[in-house]
């Protein structure tokens, strides 16, 4: 067996912290908390996630993937080898001080920050304690679990400080569909209501439809449904994702697919079959789609008030 090297070496050798039932808990020692995104297709420049492996077990989570670094090539591995990350306050705080005032964060690019693993091991939390005390960046949390409403009060020191945004991922506002497609995520109305919550503390708040899948929640009359009942919860905006289909996300998904919609296989099969991402016309179309549905709920989108401590001085020092 070849000698394992870097993230999978580190994953071989982290420690259990515990477990239930059939998820096991280890903590992973990190290098960097902060990984630079050169990606096109994303709107920020780095991203932060606390955890590797998620158990929610979304079918068609993309980010399956993560796991091969570790040398851990089986599916189910992803949501029952969870890894923490051993947190260092000082040396993130060292890493998140170094970055520029403006400078674009997302938190939960590839697992959720508020996975049942934050409950015992809060990593999420203390990194969020950690950016209270500085001041400047535009922030944005991904997360599909209503756990984010535990931190509202940190969440609104840091919209005092930085550009705050919270993303609730709603894939689907039937509840059936949402069980099948996410089995340990919380329930959309759970998700509706921590918008709500967040939203009346003066948390900006915005819902995404993510994946948009086609043919199982794509309909428009589904995906306005979904975005009447955003705006309906205070959400400041809508939009989605459509749907990419990693190797690793393909070994669970399409099994899902032929065992509840198989008469949607065949299709999926030829569409993804040389690449992870829908060619032609699909993308652009469902692009439209959102876009008519974003004007008919949010006519006018106003501006995101600029933060109360926000660094105007040291900010107008760049262009000096």
């Amino acid at each position: 067996m070849a000698e394992l090297i870097g993230i999978a070496r580190m994953a071989a050798a982290a420690g259990t912290l515990e477990g239930k039932r059939d998820t096991a808990y280890f903590e992973l020692e990190t290098l960097r908390y902060l990984t630079r995104c050169s990606s096109e297709r994303v709107p920020f420049h780095w991203t932060i996630n606390p955890y590797r492996g998620c158990e929610f077990g979304c079918k068609y989570c993309y980010a399956r993937y993560t796991h091969e670094f570790m040398e851990l090539r089986d599916a189910g591995e992803f949501e029952h080898k969870i890894f923490a990350k051993a947190f260092d306050p000082a040396r993130f705080r060292q890493e998140a001080k170094k970055l520029p005032v403006g400078e674009t964060v997302a938190i939960g690019t590839a697992t959720d920050p508020y996975q049942p693993a934050e409950r015992r091991f809060e990593v999420t939390r203390r990194m969020l304690q950690e950016l209270a005390q500085l001041q400047g960046l535009r922030l944005w949390i991904t997360t599909k679990s209503d756990l984010v409403t535990r931190d509202t009060n940190l969440l609104v020191e840091l919209s005092r400080r930085h550009y705050m945004t919270v993303s609730m991922t709603i894939t689907t506002a039937d509840a059936d569909l949402a069980r099948l497609l996410e089995p340990l995520a919380p329930r959309p109305d759970l998700r509706l209501a921590a918008v709500r919550s967040l939203t009346d503390a003066g948390v900006r708040t915005v819902v995404g439809c993510s994946p948009v899948l086609p043919l199982i929640n794509d309909a428009e009359v589904a995906l306005d449904a979904l975005a009447a009942a955003a705006k309906q919860n205070g959400a400041a905006g809508f939009g989605a994702n459509v749907l990419f289909l990693q190797p690793s996300a393909k070994a669970v998904f399409l099994p899902f697919l032929e065992e509840h919609f198989p008469a949607l296989l065949r299709r999926y099969r030829e569409r993804f079959d040389n690449s992870a991402y829908l060619r032609g016309a699909y993308p652009e179309t469902i692009r439209e789609r959102v876009a008519r549905i974003r004007l008919r709920h949010w006519p006018l989108a106003p501006a995101q008030p600029e933060p109360e401590r926000w660094p105007v001085e040291k900010q107008m020092q760049l262009f000096v």
